[in-house]
């Protein structure tokens, strides 16, 4: 069981004398699965600890801690379960390369028969959206449904989203190159942001602008992205994300026949909507949820309305068929 830990404290933003305090959630459990010898993937679990399971993807960078401070009440009162699970090379889990995006699979299949998980949900944010949907791909007995959470398309194949993360084509050599000193030098720099973090997550909501600015500058989500950030541990994770994501996922999206709602803030500058709606439109089985005028976070920052969501579709998956 992990121990409580204590709030972060951050200043409200142009303020000197007021101190707001924010909290980042504490997980009821935290673990590690053995998914291959020598190798375990880390998680984090809140909410309901018998309701119907759900698997949380962090986005690029994170680790276990990155959910919405609402989380634990949220899932507490619509019956889920929170595995936030951290991907090879962040937090606890050891560091692994994956060929493919789709390679990702085999392990949450390991690590679901580890929990003793037959059927559960998967939701994703971000850099986490590709992992989603090659979950949902591979396990399509499983996975009842999915949610997106801003994103991130395809860069390669008949699926590449017009964007600017075409540039991802070019720059995933090089990462592959650096992810592994990446990780060494960044390390030490990622645990100094437990001292520093609150000015540059200042700075980093001034450049996303829009609603994002608001959520990063709200005291709960500001003490919960920094405590994700301090047990990520370093930036191994994030480089093997980036050479994934220039990469074919392995599967095409017209092939994933799990039910997904895909969340897309139209003002996100960080994943752009033509993401949102490209995915949608090109998945088997998929719903865009649009946000006017909100931004990368929209969907995240909105647990009660995704989770509601996703118990919506929960029932109507798991319905007995009428005689």
């Amino acid at each position: 069981m992990a121990k409580a830990e204590e709030p972060k404290t951050v200043k409200a933003p142009g303020d000197t004398t007021k101190e707001l305090v924010g909290t980042a959630p504490e997980p009821r459990r935290v673990g590690e699965s053995t998914v291959a010898p020598g190798r375990v993937l880390g998680w984090a679990e809140y909410g309901h600890p018998d309701g119907d399971p759900v698997l949380w993807f962090h986005g690029t960078p994170g680790a276990r801690k990155q959910v919405p401070p609402k989380v634990q009440e949220a899932a507490l009162q619509r019956g889920f379960r929170i595995i936030a699970v951290e991907r090879p090379g962040t937090g606890i889990s050891t560091n692994h390369e994956y060929d493919r995006i789709v390679d990702f699979a085999a392990d949450i299949e390991v690590l679901a028969d580890d929990l003793e998980l037959d059927r559960f949900g998967v939701i994703g944010l971000s850099g986490g959206g590709p992992f989603t949907l090659a979950v949902c791909h591979e396990l399509p007995d499983r996975v009842v449904a999915a949610s997106l959470l801003g994103g991130i398309g395809p860069t390669r194949g008949p699926d590449a989203v017009y964007s600017f993360t075409r540039v991802l084509k070019v720059l995933g050599p090089a990462f592959r190159a650096v992810r592994t000193p990446l990780g060494a030098v960044f390390g030490p720099l990622v645990v100094a942001l437990e001292g520093v973090g609150d000015g540059a997550l200042d700075l980093f909501a001034k450049l996303v602008g829009g609603s994002d600015q608001e959520v990063l500058s709200d005291p709960d989500f500001k003490a919960m992205f920094l405590a994700d950030l301090v047990s990520a541990g370093d930036l191994r994770a994030m480089a093997h994300d980036v050479v994934l994501f220039s990469r074919h996922w392995g599967f095409m999206l017209a092939d994933v026949s799990t039910p997904v709602v895909v969340w897309q803030g139209l003002a996100d500058i960080i994943v752009p909507e033509s993401h949102g709606h490209h995915q949608a439109a090109r998945l088997g089985n998929a719903t865009l949820r649009v946000r006017e005028g909100e931004g990368h976070f929209a969907g995240f920052s909105d647990v009660t309305t995704v989770l509601d969501s996703l118990r919506e579709t929960w029932a109507d998956e798991t319905a007995e068929p009428l005689a």
